[in-house]
């Protein structure tokens, strides 16, 4: 699979390999630019004024899965958000690598130097809380998204459609692969394709049928982000943390937001009704609700 991950990581990396994507909001600040970051081109957008936020989109996505969010919060924040390495425009190059080493060039290419709120989806949520445990100077606030912590291991059920996607997956059937890991993370369990919202479904699956094409390619070694797995340490998290889960994810994801809830003392969760692995693409106004009120109390505690 995807990544060259250790097999201990497979049931999560199923959980987090692809997120989603979304139509663009152009904004007269917005900029648009590559970086020459650890021989490639990484893809990434800048808008907005105000304390810099930063969005990392899940393993099923691109940066797209942030339009509804992008100008939203620009309009109160210096909002960042990118493809990452192998996502989207971000082409996947030969070589090792680590996201983690690509998000701090990043961050230091467009000058965030000031500690940082961060938003991550899944992939993009493990990646952030491990950044947020290995540059705690760096970062007030973070947002954990249809994801959990890097290292975790829970005994739950995976869904039964992940034998299919495995399946699709030896094949090479990529579109195949596409539509069932969209039933899976889009959908979620106990929803049809026909639940929910049509535009919002084709962004996904556009947005990993893409990824898949890149993951197609095999170029690239992914390292671990961290030494320490985030599961170890998250007492050492002493930031406000959001935690939002949809209602209809996975059993693992269900699970995982309920052990940060219990193992971090500064973490919330919410319950997001009709969503699944994107909630933010299932209920964009409550979702930028709930993020604008937990950041707001958290700048008014910080």
């Amino acid at each position: 699979m995807q990544d060259d991950l250790p097999l201990e990581q497979t049931c999560y990396n199923w959980q987090q390999l692809h997120l989603t994507r979304g139509g663009k909001n152009q904004m007269p600040d917005q900029q648009s630019n590559f970086a020459a970051i650890n021989g490639t081109q990484i893809y990434h957008e800048l808008a907005g004024s105000g304390p810099p936020l930063v969005m990392i989109h899940a393993g099923v996505a691109d940066n797209r899965q942030w339009n509804n969010e992008f100008a939203h919060f620009a309009e109160d924040y210096t909002v960042l958000r990118y493809d990452l390495r192998g996502y989207g425009q971000s082409e996947p190059v030969d070589g090792e690598f680590s996201h983690m080493t690509d998000l701090v060039a990043l961050l230091d290419h467009v000058g965030f130097d000031e500690p940082l709120n961060m938003m991550g989806c899944s992939m993009g949520g493990g990646l952030a809380m491990d950044f947020a445990l290995t540059y705690p100077e760096r970062i007030k606030a973070l947002i954990m998204v249809g994801s959990g912590p890097s290292g975790l291991k829970l005994d739950v059920p995976a869904p039964e459609k992940f034998a299919d996607a495995e399946k699709a997956y030896e094949a090479g059937n990529w579109d195949l692969l596409a539509e069932i890991e969209t039933q899976i993370w889009f959908d979620g369990s106990g929803r049809s394709p026909e639940d929910v919202n049509q535009a919002m479904r084709k962004l996904a699956y556009d947005m990993n049928r893409n990824a898949l094409t890149h993951e197609a390619k095999q170029l690239g070694k992914r390292l671990p982000d961290t030494q320490t797995p985030a599961a170890e340490r998250l007492s050492d998290l002493n930031i406000p943390v959001l935690v939002i889960v949809g209602e209809h994810d996975t059993s693992y994801i269900l699970t995982a937001a309920d052990y940060m809830v219990e193992n971090i003392a500064s973490a919330r969760k919410m319950v997001m009704e009709d969503a699944a692995h994107l909630p933010n693409m299932d209920h964009p106004q409550a979702f930028r609700q709930a993020v604008e009120a937990f950041l707001a109390n958290a700048a008014s505690a910080g």
